[in-house]
């Protein structure tokens, strides 16, 4: 027994011999499965399958044929793996959801955009496409080089001679080992009119392709979001191209309800799971807004449906989709192909090329091929002619011979009367002189001996023409049939000139290899299925958003929503007013005002931290939905809770942002520090622990300051007696407060301004409205002076706005009760005056009035902001004109 084994041993290093065997691994894998050929885009297996359908005569105008067939040919014959991989394979060359150009015919079920798998081989039926017919054209005619199959038994063809420029129009994916492939489809006509641009131009760039290619075209349509990821991957190779569902919003006019129709998805997008994500998203409430979801496609193409609740913006949820599920997706370009069998990342031009020069190939061995099949029909009809020019004399010959092969030798062995031959071949020299192609006989066969032929004193035939005498039928004896013979020698000569021109005129084989294209260009090609637009890739959520004032409410325990402010309607003084939202038994709305949706609200909490949301970021709800937990929208810690938000336009360095506490602390910080957002948040001012944030205000550093306190008192200074100091700084003292006091209320106003009205309202529904010229600027730092009597009527101050007398307010209470009234019917008199009725509270006593924020007027005729319509605190772009 163990001399059957090796005598030898031989040491190897381990590490080596991995690596070895590795490399040799990978390149099997990276050659023989996983990347496609740059010249004719496809992998083995498809080739292989394509292959085995051409020989099984499985053509598109042919009966079709099982799947299981083509596929035991396939794993016997040519591709030694399993059998679904080559099922598979057939498969997805027959979905029109993954092929942009089907190769495959299929009947039966071969899947669903949805993911449902494939019916098994043995009850689904196919056959080639027309179009695949295109990429095995001419494959008979010597055109590309064969290669053993496995194991030596069959040959295969090592590329396909196609007409069309496959690896673009229907891309390709694949993993190898240590790299990848991810080839987008596109439009027939699209590509070949690229190449032409090339081929007309060799020196043409990217971009003067791109004038006819602008980007991939997806089998399933949709849009595809910018250009900038197009170029990156035509000029690189690679790219990341942003497609988008195609979508449409249509209202119920019966309820003015918006619904968000998707009819187009992104490709390879599986509508079923996205269905799903979608519903999950939904359940979870991380995608507000959606009432209803249903699947209401069909044969004739996909509906998707998502009824939204009412007053919801459709915009605001679509971006949302986008964000968060696959109605939005990245096709990650990779073009890595095999050139010359080594694998290499590939631009556009590259490709282009490759195909060109691979067609260029393919004629030239094609016209090579039909030369010599035409030299020999020459040959064997000049031996025809000679026989009938001789016919006397064959026919006795062949009458006398014993055997055929004895009449064969007998014609090969002497001289014949050449009769037609002789012009026949005069004419072939003299187009021959004239085409420049010398004058030896066109229609002579390479290899032919020269003492065959026509001889200076005779014609004397060979074995293939002495063969076609004897093959002859007698009514090719007749004057008609001999006058054929001529004809037919003519197209031959016309034939053959038309051959040898292309092959020595490269000029002429480009010429035919651009005819062939615009052939399969005028015959397939298509119109564009996938939108390409021109927006930035990345489009935010503001892009879909019109820009409209909203009120925005925020509640004591944290809920924020966004409503339209046409819902309230003007009452007169000391109205109950409508409710503005529900809230629970212990909750209450402390923040209201008005703010463009494409607003940034700057939101600080009592941590002294500061975090950035966008007005249409915040749910659009009724006027008694609650709004949703700010704890939904901003990362708030623990115990952590929002008690300043100032909306602002924009950031600029002439602005700043005062900062007032509850203790009495003033602090003004640069606006540029807050402008660049951070998902956590950031630190906006130190706190004491006992202290918190209660008013933040924009100023151009020319402003007037003024402090509210709770106790009726209110210190008026200028903000050019502050200094700006970094965003972690305690800031300084404001107004010096007794014992228990607070302040409520930080107000700014521009002194060269118009003349305005400060409104102070007190707890128990009372307030007035006094100048802003009754209250004396003095320093920073003291008591103050009185701005409202407090006593047991009015109780303590709540609020103090600026206003006007074409002004509205709105008041609101603990018990989430609103009224919006005219400031002209509240009583403007002095600083130390207890003020009139604001608002009726509820008899029980257990009613407060929790805030008051000033109203823009109202177009009377379109019931909606006017264009000046701006947000409460004083805008980066304008000066304070409340």
């Amino acid at each position: 027994m163990n001399e059957q084994f090796a005598k030898e041993i031989i040491p190897v290093n381990l590490v080596d011999e991995m690596r070895k065997s590795y490399l040799d691994y990978a390149m099997s894998v990276i050659i023989g499965r996983a990347l496609p050929d740059v010249r004719d885009g496809l992998k083995p297996v498809h080739r292989r399958v394509l292959y085995a359908m051409h020989e099984l005569g499985n053509d598109w105008n042919k009966p079709y044929k099982k799947s299981a067939r083509i596929v035991g040919d396939v794993i016997g014959k040519y591709h030694p793996h399993g059998d679904v991989a080559a099922y598979d394979t057939i498969v997805r060359m027959a979905q029109p959801f993954s092929m942009r150009y089907m190769l495959v015919d299929g009947q039966g079920n071969f899947g669903s955009i949805d993911g449902d798998a494939p019916a098994a081989m043995r009850y689904t039926e196919v056959r080639m496409s027309r179009l695949a017919h295109e990429l095995l054209a001419d494959l008979g005619k010597e055109t590309v080089d064969f290669i053993p199959n496995y194991d030596n038994s069959e040959q295969e063809p090592s590329v396909l001679p196609t007409r069309v420029p496959n690896l673009l129009v229907n891309g390709s994916s694949g993993i190898a080992v240590g790299m990848a492939t991810n080839v987008p489809p596109h439009n027939l006509a699209e590509v070949i009119d690229a190449a032409l641009v090339l081929i007309d131009n060799p020196e043409a760039g990217i971009d003067d392709m791109m004038e006819h290619l602008p980007g991939p075209d997806f089998p399933t349509a949709g849009l595809i979001c910018g250009t900038q990821g197009i170029r990156e991957a035509y000029r690189s190779g690679r790219g990341r191209i942003v497609m988008r569902a195609r979508t449409r919003i249509e209202e119920d006019p019966k309820n003015g309800r918006q619904s968000i129709i998707v009819t187009e998805l992104p490709y390879m997008v599986n509508k079923a799971r996205l269905l799903e994500k979608i519903a999950g998203l939904v359940k979870e409430k991380r995608i507000e807004g959606i009432a209803e979801l249903r699947d209401e496609s069909d044969k004739d193409g996909i509906r998707v449906v998502m009824d939204l609740k009412l007053r919801e913006v459709a915009d605001v949820v679509l971006n949302n989709l986008y964000r968060h599920t696959p109605l939005q997706s990245n096709f990650g370009v990779n073009m890595v192909v095999l050139d010359g069998g080594k694998p290499v990342l590939a631009d556009l031009k590259l490709v282009l090329e490759a195909f060109i020069r691979h067609r260029r190939d393919v004629v030239t061995r094609r016209s090579i091929f039909e030369l010599r099949k035409a030299r020999a029909k020459a040959h064997v009809l000049e031996g025809q002619a000679v026989a009938l020019a001789n016919i006397d004399e064959v026919i006795a010959l062949i009458k006398a011979s014993k055997s055929p092969a004895e009449a064969k030798k007998s014609l090969v062995a002497r001289l014949w009367e050449p009769g037609a031959v002789t012009a026949m071949l005069a004419r072939t020299r003299e187009t021959g002189k004239q085409a420049d192609q010398g004058t030896e006989d066109l229609t002579r066969p390479d290899g032919l001996a020269s003492d065959l032929g026509l001889q200076p004193d005779g014609y004397r035939l060979s074995a293939e023409q002495a063969q076609a005498i004897l093959d002859l039928r007698l009514h090719r004896l007749t004057a008609l049939e001999q006058d054929k013979i001529v004809s037919d020698y003519k197209e031959l000569i016309a034939e053959i000139m038309k051959l040898l021109a292309i092959l020595s005129d490269p000029d002429k084989l480009i010429k035919v290899i651009r005819d062939d294209m615009i052939e399969i260009r005028e015959k397939y090609g298509d119109e564009r299925r996938t939108e390409i637009l021109e927006q930035d890739i990345d489009l935010s959520m503001e892009d879909l958003i019109t820009e409209e004032n909203v009120a925005v409410t925020f509640s004591h325990t944290g809920y924020a929503k966004r409503q339209q402010i046409d819902v309230y309607r003007a009452q007169r003084r000391g109205g109950r007013g409508r409710a503005a939202t529900s809230v629970k038994e212990d909750d209450f709305v402390d923040k209201l005002f008005i703010a463009g949706t494409h607003d940034t609200l700057l939101c600080f909490s009592t941590a002294g931290k500061v975090y950035w949301l966008k007005v249409y970021e915040l749910p659009q709800a009724g006027r008694t939905a609650k709004g949703r937990p700010l704890v939904n929208l901003l990362p708030l810690g623990n115990g952590e809770r929002i008690t300043a938000v100032l909306p602002i336009k924009n950031y600029s360095e002439e602005h700043f942002v005062l900062m007032a506490t509850a203790k009495g602390t003033i602090k003004k910080s640069r606006l540029t520090h807050f402008s660049r957002p951070r998902s956590n948040g950031i630190r906006a001012v130190t706190l004491k622990p006992d202290d918190q944030l209660i008013g933040v205000e924009l100023t151009d550093g020319g402003y007037n300051v003024m402090l509210f306190s709770d106790a009726g008192k209110v210190a008026h200074f200028r903000e050019s007696d502050l200094r700006s100091v970094g965003r972690t700084a305690q800031g300084v003292r404001g107004i010096r407060l007794r014992s228990g006091d607070t302040v409520i209320s930080l107000l700014v106003f521009d002194p060269a301004g118009e003349a305005c009205d400060v409104l102070i309202a007190t707890e128990h529904g009372y307030g007035k409205r006094t100048p802003v010229e009754y209250f004396t600027a003095k320093g920073r730092g003291g008591k103050g002076v009185i701005s409202i009597r407090t006593n047991e009527r009015n109780g303590r101050v709540v609020g103090a706005i600026k206003v006007s007398d074409e002004d509205e307010v709105m008041l609101i209470t603990t018990g989430g009760t609103l009224v919006r009234t005219e400031v002209s019917g509240i009583s403007q008199v002095g600083r130390n005056t207890q003020g009139v009725r604001l608002i009726r509270l509820n008899k029980n006593g257990d009613e407060r009035l929790a805030e008051v924020a000033s109203v823009l007027e109202l177009d009377e005729k379109e019931n909606a902001p006017t264009e000046d319509a701006a947000i409460e605190a004083p805008s980066p772009d304008r000066k304070n004109t409340d």
